[in-house]
């Protein structure tokens, strides 16, 4: 009976739209045309997810296939009350300070919203009746759950509703473009209030991070970029982007907004288990055997929005908007400190750092594909003037190497090494000695790419893997066996190695600096070739 009431009212919405882009006038603009054809294309999407045949779904996800797992965030009403905002609520370092010890504080299950019993004055028909009002794309169910999670979010969240709405008024029109630009419904932009209560910097107990609440997997799966320097989960429209790219892909698997909005928390692996338990692609039926945490996910869904729309019936105020009305973005290709852009120009670093959370010590690192920087726009005609100064205010300070490299860590896994440049010595002999590039040196060093000598006495920062480390030094290894390097017998230009426990062929090769070509053709191997630990092959 559900099924066909959603068949009903997705025909009359698919018909809606076919009449509404039918009836268009030449006034229209382009962007509203194409906003009614993704309007189109959504209903007869999910048209045909209901009449057609099931989806097969792969059962090979796992527990850890999740965004943020089992992480419900800022929901516990005790939680909310116990907790002081700064003396000055206008102001936005109050705000993040505020939202900082909210993510520090311990995250109640969804379970405790789930079982618990909350009493309203207001009936249940006024609430159903106000769903339906809100017209939302996404269908928006009610029964106990939902009310206790509206009831969380419009009574007993008073004291904090008026943030998460100040919030709100600047973040959720970012987000909504970022959807619309999917062609995804624009209420997804809600599910950052559940996840982190808007607030960037936002650190879960499972490490997920940021407002959108990325794992470190999930971030590289779509494509943040997250190393010693930056990490694009604290950057609220990336991370956004990349929760739109997988809200979209779950959306394309289960057919289903209340399905894919779970995945979100407990992975589309968990989600496909709970649906083959259940014998059913109805969220309400498959909802007992999803994970304890995940169960209160789309019930908070709808909470939010529900706040949202009806808060004013609350008497719930907004706290003042304090973030810049307007913000002005520039791509930066050299290396660049906030405390640079703050003497020059006189901006707070605090603001600077709220802005680009995504920086996380305060160094952008510049390339010529250009890094975001973000600025409030009353400080736009000061930085374009003065650019060049501030480039070069204290730059020697600021990036000599062992200052700008000292959070530089090895993507190997491997050690930091300090060489002293003796007489002689070259960046190619650098270089060679610890099994580098030339390249690699320039870049660990704030160098120029032109630059081709390298003076006596300078300390260049190396950062050389621990298993090449391991392949040049002449004690045992921890086995009793000599390393490569010690054991290995040269004849004519090259010698052995002997292979370890977990080597690949390419690891061998960069470890050797050479190239995995020049080590297949040595040992008279192809790409395909296996090897397994006590393999003796030839390396330079």
């Amino acid at each position: 009976m559900e099924k066909m009431r959603k068949l009903g009212f997705l025909v009359m919405t698919a018909a809606f739209c076919v009449v509404a882009t039918c009836q268009v006038s030449y006034s229209q603009t382009r962007k509203e045309l194409l906003r009614e054809n993704q309007k189109l294309r959504r209903a007869i999407d999910s048209l045909q997810n209901l009449i057609g045949e099931e989806i097969e779904i792969s059962d090979t996800t796992t527990a850890g296939d999740t965004i943020n797992p089992g992480n419900m965030g800022f929901l516990n009403a005790e939680l909310y009350d116990n907790l002081t905002p700064g003396d000055n609520q206008d102001s936005l370092l109050s705000i993040y300070y505020m939202q900082r010890q909210m993510a520090n504080a311990p995250m109640p299950g969804a379970e405790d919203v789930e079982n618990a019993n909350y009493t309203s004055d207001i009936p249940d028909e006024v609430y159903i009746e106000n769903l339906k009002k809100m017209n939302s794309f996404i269908s928006l169910p009610y029964n106990n759950v939902v009310k206790n999670y509206i009831i969380l979010y419009t009574e007993r969240m008073k004291k904090r509703a008026p943030t998460i709405l100040a919030l709100s008024s600047y973040y959720l029109p970012i987000f909504e473009n970022i959807f619309d630009s999917y062609g995804l419904p624009k209420e997804l932009a809600a599910m950052a209030i559940i996840e982190s209560a808007l607030n960037p910097f936002a650190v879960s107990s499972a490490n997920a991070k940021g407002m959108w609440q990325f794992i470190y997997s999930a971030a590289k799966q779509y494509n943040l970029q997250v190393d010693s320097y930056i990490d694009e989960r604290f950057d609220p429209e990336k991370s956004c982007d990349a929760a739109a790219r997988f809200l979209k892909d779950s959306y394309t698997i289960f057919g289903d907004w209340a399905l894919a909005i779970s995945s979100y928390n407990c992975g589309p692996g968990n989600v496909n288990k709970a649906i083959k338990r259940a014998g059913s692609r109805e969220f309400w039926d498959i909802y007992p055997y999803l994970p304890k945490e995940t169960r209160g996910y789309m019930p908070s869904f709808v909470g939010a929005l529900y706040m949202l729309k009806y808060y004013q019936n609350y008497n719930i105020v907004p706290d003042k908007p304090s973030m810049p009305a307007h913000v002005d973005t520039f791509m930066i290709h050299k290396n660049l400190h906030f405390e640079q852009i703050s003497e020059v120009i006189g901006i707070p670093v605090q603001e600077i750092r709220e802005l680009n959370p995504q920086y996380l010590h305060d160094i952008i690192p510049g390339n010529s594909s250009g890094m975001i920087l973000r600025l409030p726009y009353n400080y736009t005609a000061s930085f374009i003037d003065n650019e060049k100064t501030i480039y070069n205010y204290k730059d020697s300070i600021f990036f000599n190497p062992i200052v700008y490299n000292r959070y530089k860590a090895n993507e190997d896994g491997g050690s930091r090494i300090y060489h002293k440049v003796r007489k002689g010595q070259t960046l190619s002999s650098i270089a060679k000695r610890y099994g580098v590039t030339v390249s690699q040196i320039k870049d660990w060093n704030n160098m120029s790419a032109k630059t081709k000598t390298v003076k006596t006495g300078r300390t260049l920062i190396i950062y050389k893997s621990a298993a090449a480390s391991a392949s040049q030094s002449s004690s045992k290894s921890s086995s009793g066996t000599k390393t490569a390097s010690s054991s290995g017998k040269s004849s004519g230009g090259t010698r052995t190695y002997t292979v370890k426990k977990g080597d690949t062929l390419y690891g061998i090769a960069k470890k050797n600096n050479m190239s995995l070509n020049e080590l297949l053709k040595m040992n008279g191997l192809t790409a395909k070739s296996t090897i397994h630990a006590g393999k003796k092959l030839k390396v330079k």
